[in-house]
């Protein structure tokens, strides 16, 4: 959450709501993957602009609750980092059994996602590259 200078709320969440993932919009596709590594990806224009005060769903759940969210460029493909500093890309076509439409479950991460459901390591542990 965050305040403006008039002192107004950006966003508004009720208990037991929290707001899950931020994300900066670079590129005309989203990407969404679930505590249960289901991935889904969807395009942009499927996500309406959010009004004041409540969110938009991006996946569905049956256990769990979003994880991760990342936004791309469907003509560069989806990228990561893994926790040792590796990079992995997906392109279009590769991605062509996670496509889907926004607030479907998805399916199982693909080989070499990492463990913890993020699409780059935390910021602690990029910090902590080359200190070792």
């Amino acid at each position: 959450m965050a305040n403006t200078r008039k002192g107004k709320q950006v966003l508004n969440v009720k208990p037991p709501d929290a707001a899950r993932a931020l994300a900066v919009v670079e590129g005309d596709m989203i990407a969404s993957i679930g505590e249960n590594r289901k991935l889904i990806v969807f395009p942009r224009e499927q996500l309406p602009e959010m009004t004041r005060g409540s969110g938009v769903r991006l996946q569905r759940y049956k256990d769990g609750g979003l994880s991760d969210v990342k936004t791309f460029a469907a003509r560069e493909g989806l990228t990561w980092v893994d926790a040792a500093g590796r990079g992995f890309s997906l392109g279009a076509r590769e991605l062509a059994d996670w496509r889907g439409n926004r607030a479907d479950a998805g399916r199982i991460a693909p080989k070499g996602f990492p463990r913890s459901n993020l699409f780059a390591p935390p910021a602690s542990i990029r910090a902590n590259e080359g200190k070792n």
